[in-house]
């Protein structure tokens, strides 16, 4: 599945959070894809991620925190483009 096909599905369950550094996150059990839109609508798609992480980072009181020390440079990723990146 292309990444903006992976994309697009996982638009369709990102819920918002309440943060200083994220915007909202989306998760898809089918391929442990965990998506992030960070406040400046800059978006990532990590990759192998296990839905333990993902549940903790909604669950977590500082999302940006948890995302610093328990995701990022831990999951491979990829940047998605975004309208902004079009302009």
């Amino acid at each position: 599945m292309s990444s903006i096909v992976q994309a697009l599905l996982l638009t369709t369950n990102s819920i918002a959070v309440d943060s200083s550094a994220l915007a909202t996150l989306a998760f898809d059990d089918a391929s442990n894809v965990l998506q992030v839109e960070f406040l400046d609508r800059t978006v990532y798609q990590y990759f192998a991620v296990p839905r333990r992480t993902y549940e903790e980072l909604r669950r977590a009181e500082s999302k940006g925190a948890h995302f610093n020390r328990h995701i990022r440079n831990r999951f491979a990723c990829a940047k998605l483009s975004t309208t902004h990146d079009a302009s």
